[in-house]
């Protein structure tokens, strides 16, 4: 937005790349058995009178039946072996607009404090794990938006936040969407660190194991014809963009979420939210980005790929 995003000036005609085409993968990678262990209880013994109590030597005799081993019962969605054509499906980006990629169900749920990455060319989406995929997860791409928070984990599936969106504000629902992988398709990796923005505080934290380091406290945010999206989503892209004028070479820190009242902004099709700076950087008057000074946004620039955010009101 006006506010930094990528633009069709900037590079953002999609790359096409070759992606896997789909072997099936039949190992899980960092699976944690959560679910409940079902324990086979020992047959009653049989009742009886003092006369028939057996003699030591004949209980040592008797035949001993062994005990049923504890079987663990998978956590969540039975695993999908099948193999997919991804280069079939469409891709999951920051331009994508898929219908059926599924609007994010929890805004202000928490995360599991571990990202994912596909570890082929893409790997296969799907907005329920009981149906066919409907996308395709790149591992690379030139607005990154690759590496994605997990929201949930089960033995064989991770639900992640992921970008693009199911429609334009036009015609839908804009808001941060969510997807499923299958943890065969990706590396998991953890992350402890987050951000969370307070709109009515005018503050920025980032809380992480080690403690929470404020990096503003003040900060301009969206009109309300263009408001700042609230909810939770993740870090998509940093980049310095000299052509920018309004960052003075600051970098942006792109989010996963897009804009709920644009369709896009300047010629582009994206409308994208971001941290980045700006002279005029206090009070409702963005078109939906964090405009902040440059020690927070150097800051905010350190963050890893895939970090966790939350905008609160």
């Amino acid at each position: 937005m006006d506010d930094g995003r990528p633009s069709a000036a900037t590079g953002a005609r999609r790359p096409r790349r070759a992606l896997w085409t789909g072997l099936a993968v039949t190992f899980a990678l960092g699976a944690v058995v959560v679910g409940a262990w079902a324990l086979r209880p020992g047959e009653p013994a049989a009742s009886v009178s003092p006369g028939d109590t057996p003699t030591p030597t004949e209980a040592a005799s008797a035949p001993m039946t062994p005990s049923a081993a504890p079987t663990p019962t998978p956590a969540g969605f039975p695993a999908n072996t099948t193999a997919y054509d991804v280069l079939a499906l469409p891709q999951v980006d920051v331009f994508a607009v898929i219908p059926s990629l599924p609007v994010d169900d929890d805004p202000f749920g928490s995360f599991t404090g571990e990202v994912a990455r596909s570890l082929y060319d893409a790997a296969p989406v799907f907005a329920d794990p009981l149906g066919e995929p409907v996308g395709a997860l790149p591992r690379a791409y030139v607005f990154d938006g690759t590496t994605v928070p997990i929201v949930e984990r089960q033995d064989h599936w991770v639900k992640v936040l992921l970008t693009g969106r199911q429609a334009y504000p036009s015609q839908g629902n804009p808001a941060q969407v969510t997807g499923w992988l299958r943890t065969q398709d990706v590396v998991i990796l953890p992350i402890d660190t987050r951000v969370e923005v307070s709109i009515s505080a005018r503050t920025v934290d980032i809380v992480s194991t080690s403690g929470t380091e404020r990096v503003a406290t003040d900060f301009a945010w969206g009109t309300e014809a263009t408001p700042t999206p609230l909810g939770r989503s993740f870090v998509m892209l940093i980049r310095t963009d000299s052509a920018l004028w309004y960052t003075r070479g600051n970098p942006l820190v792109y989010l996963s979420v897009q804009s709920p009242t644009l369709d896009g902004f300047a010629g582009a099709s994206v409308a994208v939210t971001a941290f980045h700076y700006h002279d005029d950087r206090s009070g409702r008057i963005s078109n939906g980005c964090i405009r902040l000074d440059p020690g927070a946004i150097a800051r905010l620039a350190q963050l890893a790929l895939g970090t966790p955010v939350y905008i609160r009101a």
